[in-house]
């Protein structure tokens, strides 16, 4: 029979303690410092955000990229696409370091460290109005840990099931024309869109989703300003487009609007615009498909019955 007393009985190693002048590398920083490091940090992304958005504007294949990266992370902010945007702008997935560990991902050697914009606590102004404390978060792309990138699946859309996703739920009626040479075109003075007969599907998709999303900033003028509404449209639907896998060849973003002077925190409000109604015509999508799904399930069930 095994005896394991030696384990029990072996000596204990000492602790090591770390030199008085290896404690003193690692002091902790204080309340202040610490505050002030976190200004910094917060500081240095606006600055980035500020510059990005400047160059976006400066160059129509630059604004592409932009338009790409804010179709595939559509959660995040305009901001921190932007700041996303400055570092990587084929970003797909991003993560904090620790939750790569916890996915069981490394982060690889010489790895530079995205900076986002996050909310932190709350607080009261002097005036007793609630603000929002924003901290700087340090997130890395797939791209750069050495976990495994899932292939991406083919996905062989049906036509007919994606242009009505698209017109579900519209916030305004729709009426097949002779009468119109562009594909489809939204008439404030009807609030109705008017879209060409006989068009195939992608041509169909392109137009409609230009003509829905300048129909959602006409109507919902609660949120959404009418200043470059047509420019804004087009990119939502360009946008739109990037995430359902239609063809976008035919947008041209080479001659970009004016913004000389603008400050680039109200460029960026005018960016929201675009990502909300895409965002707002992507949920209605999404939520039709779903539903169209769970039909195709339920009428299949009754059909083996």
């Amino acid at each position: 029979m095994a005896n394991f007393d030696d384990i029990l009985t072996a000596p204990v190693e000492e602790k090591k303690h770390p030199s008085p002048r290896r404690r003193a590398g690692k002091r902790r920083m204080n309340s202040d410092e610490w505050a002030a490091k976190k200004k910094e940090e917060r500081l240095a992304a606006y600055e980035l955000a500020d510059k990005t958005t400047g160059e976006i504007f400066a160059d129509g294949n630059r604004f592409t990229e932009y338009l790409d990266l804010q179709s595939r992370l559509d959660r995040y902010s305009v901001t921190n696409v932007l700041l996303v945007l400055a570092h990587n702008p084929n970003a797909t997935q991003l993560r904090s370091k620790a939750s790569w560990a916890e996915e069981g991902a490394s982060i690889l050697q010489d790895q530079k460290a995205i900076p986002i914009i996050e909310p932190g606590d709350k607080f009261y102004r002097d005036d007793d109005t609630r603000g929002t404390y924003y901290n700087v978060k340090w997130v890395y792309d797939i791209s750069q840990t050495d976990a495994k990138a899932e292939p991406t699946p083919s996905v062989n859309r049906d036509e007919r099931q994606l242009l009505s996703a698209l017109i579900a739920k519209r916030p305004v009626p729709i009426e097949l024309t002779d009468n119109i040479e562009t594909g489809a075109v939204y008439d404030a003075a009807q609030k109705k869109i008017f879209v060409r007969k006989g068009m195939d599907a992608p041509d169909i998709f392109r137009s409609l989703s230009l003509a829905l999303a300048r129909a959602e900033m006409a109507i919902d003028t609660r949120n959404f300003s009418n200043e470059n509404a047509e420019f804004k449209a087009y990119c939502a639907s360009y946008m739109l487009c990037r995430k359902y896998g239609i063809d976008v060849s035919g947008y041209d973003f080479r001659e970009m609007p004016d913004v000389g002077g603008a400050e680039p925190q109200a460029i960026r409000g005018e960016l929201s615009e675009i990502r909300d109604v895409m965002r707002t015509m992507s949920a209605r999508m999404y939520k039709a498909m779903e539903q169209n799904k769970v039909q195709s399930r339920t009428g299949q069930g009754r059909d083996e019955r």
